[in-house]
């Protein structure tokens, strides 16, 4: 599992963000962006944006240090804003912290990452059909002149339908994907070479090592995924059935 810390103070929220994400002090005197597991649309969110964001790491991309943040009653009883703390009351336990990068800002285009970089970028959210990097919610911080991926939690849709469609990795596989307004569109050299690099490193040991690091109370069981175990195969079989079938997602085709 990721490192665990606990939270020792709720600082602020950040207003902009839709699931109301808030900076967190932490015993490990580190400062994080906290994702709460009492909003927005709960655990799979946190699930996503540990698979997308370890994944993205082990691809060689940078993503800020992710962390399990276990979030407690006093820090909550003592919060003024009553939409804040309902938030946190409903968030006791087990949440997801991002480390906090002082002084970036989000991506503009005026330092763009190089053609190879935004490359990768663009396979890795084509093959989580990650639909939230576009000039409106970029998802990109600039921190020492490098982008900085953040926010994955709009990634991996198909887990939204366990149980009601079941879990049905062909299905994934063959989902197109529309990169018309990804925030890199236009800077990515080529998608086809970067999936020729990337793709063989996704292999069995690599997406078990990555889905091994999601907490077992983040993986709500559904019928015939029972069992943490059971749904991270059920994560692994989709990375390998969509990375075995890059002619239905792969922006520009595959080479």
């Amino acid at each position: 599992m990721l490192e665990q810390i606990t939270a020792t103070r709720y600082v602020t929220p950040l207003k902009e963000g839709g699931s109301l994400p808030g900076i967190i002090e932490a015993d490990d005197l580190g400062t994080y962006v906290l994702k709460f597991r009492g909003a927005g649309q709960g655990l799979k969110v946190l699930v996503a944006e540990v698979l997308v964001g370890e994944l993205a790491r082990a691809l060689g991309l940078a993503v800020p240090r992710l962390t399990v943040v276990d979030l407690q009653a006093p820090i909550a009883k003592y919060e003024a804003d009553e939409e804040v703390q309902d938030l946190l009351t409903a968030s006791l336990g087990l949440n997801l912290g991002i480390d906090f990068l002082p002084g970036s800002f989000g991506y503009d285009g005026s330092r763009p990452p190089s053609p190879e970089v935004a490359a990768q970028v663009l396979w890795l959210d084509a093959l989580t059909a990650n639909v939230d990097r576009t000039w409106s919610n970029p998802n990109l911080l600039v921190w020492h002149r490098e982008p900085w991926l953040i926010d994955h939690g709009a990634a991996l849709y198909f887990h939204h339908g366990w149980p009601s469609r079941g879990a049905n990795p062909e299905r994934f596989a063959a989902q197109p994907f529309d990169a018309s307004t990804h925030v890199l569109r236009d800077v990515a050299a080529d998608p086809a070479g970067a999936h020729e690099r990337l793709a063989p490193l996704l292999t069995p040991e690599l997406l078990d090592s990555v889905t091994a690091l999601v907490p077992d109370e983040w993986l709500e069981p559904a019928p015939g995924l029972d069992s943490p175990d059971a749904l991270r195969a059920a994560y692994r079989e989709h990375f390998q059935a969509r990375v075995a079938n890059p002619s239905a997602w792969l922006p520009g085709g595959a080479s």
